[in-house]
């Protein structure tokens, strides 16, 4: 891509990928720039600095581009190729279909993408970004096929997108540990508004390489059908003190057969130390600089049918718990034939859950308006360690 590009594609037309790896060409990790002003990022692997293919389509440093029209770009990935052995890295990491790095002013309208080698569109370290009316899709068991990951970003608006895709339909992220503690630059002002999310493992997800910090999100009237999570927030030990989730809305939205509609999970057990004492802890440990924290979430006017594992799942770290849970209007039942599973990716809870009401654990204040859970088997609210509760 370049400045001021506008690229139209028109109904019925096609940019078909190559999937040999030969043919791409490979974006080094960090490197210093050559006028001396410093590092520069240019590839990226799950929030690290990592060498990666170039995107199927690539803008770096670019402003005021659009890409629209009802035509298809198509990755052409399968298990034949891209989605083989897909946690080994092979010359570099996967590329994303569109890959944004530290761009402005960037628009993508109507178009369609699908069969991503690994996530979809991938806006990285940029700013005012609009994405509407697009078709994000991929079989239900691609592997790391996330549908639009903001990372690092200011200033996203995410309306009237459909997805349909193998992993989280959109994951709001801000690095991991060594680059989120390094630029400290947080995803923020972000709306996302009229989607709809289907079979993904997480509808909307923040995290979990989140080290720069999630702030001001706002998702109203979008519909999730058929995904493990609704909304899902993923962080833990070792993310650190930068690594901040604060002013998050989710209101107006309609779940069907969702597994678990509420997730906030602080021992989410990715990376090589995701088990260990450290990450997985119950007990209070020392706050410090490796410290996450979850402050305040609202959800409001959210109806949530048929759902299976839990109503809501929240688990804060006890050092540091979650500052403010609040919900409003909310209504929850279960489906009939409801199916087992775990609520959150952590250990020390059991792997077959059905029909669990809302749990609640290290939390500060837990604010409960006109909340109904219909069905469950046994308790519709379990509190543990909440300091206030105001029903």
């Amino acid at each position: 891509m370049k400045d001021g590009l506008n690229l139209e594609l028109e109904e019925g037309a096609v940019l078909s990928a190559w999937t040999e790896r030969e043919k791409f060409p490979v974006l080094q990790g960090a490197y210093t720039s050559t006028d001396g002003k410093g590092e520069v990022l240019l590839g990226t692997w799950e929030g690290e600095a990592m060498p990666m293919f170039a995107g199927i389509i690539t803008g770096i440093n670019v402003k005021n581009a659009v890409i629209y029209g009802p035509g298809t770009i198509n990755g052409n990935a399968s298990r034949e190729n891209w989605w083989d052995r897909p946690k080994v890295i092979r010359i570099a990491a996967r590329p994303r279909m569109v890959f944004l790095n530290h761009c402005e002013n960037i628009v993508l309208a109507g178009i369609t993408v699908k069969n991503s080698p690994s996530w979809n569109i991938h806006p990285f370290f940029s700013n005012h970004l609009r994405f509407i009316g697009l078709n994000i899709l991929g079989p239900k068991d691609s592997p790391n096929t996330d549908g639009l990951d903001p990372e690092s970003c200011d200033d996203v608006e995410i309306a009237g997108v459909y997805f349909s895709v193998g992993d989280d339909c959109i994951a709001v992220k801000s690095g991991k540990i060594e680059v989120g503690a390094k630029y400290k630059t947080p995803s923020s002002n972000i709306t996302i508004r009229q989607c709809c999310m289907r079979d993904g493992h997480g509808s909307i997800t923040l995290g979990s390489e989140m080290a720069g910090g999630v702030k001001n999100l706002r998702a109203l009237d979008c519909v999730f059908l058929h995904t493990d999570r609704g909304l899902r927030i993923k962080t833990r030990r070792g993310r650190g003190k930068d690594a901040v989730i604060d002013g998050i809305l989710f209101e107006h939205i309609k779940m069907d057969h969702v597994m678990t509609p509420f997730v906030i999970n602080s021992f989410y057990f990715c990376d090589k130390d995701g088990h260990t004492d450290y990450v997985q802890c119950k007990d209070p440990l020392p706050v410090d600089d490796r410290t996450p924290s979850v402050k305040s979430l609202a959800f409001h006017n959210i109806h949530a049918e048929n759902c299976h594992v839990a109503a809501a799942f929240f688990y804060g770290l006890p050092e540091q718990k979650i500052e403010q849970v609040e919900m409003k209007n909310v209504y929850v039942n279960y489906a009939q034939e409801a199916k087992s599973g775990k609520p959150a990716m952590m250990d020390g809870i059991p792997d077959e859950i059905c029909k669990m009401g809302i749990y609640a654990n290290n939390i500060h204040k837990f604010v409960l308006e006109n909340v109904i859970v219909e069905g469950a088997d046994g308790e519709a609210i379990h509190i543990e360690n909440v300091d206030h509760v105001l029903e």
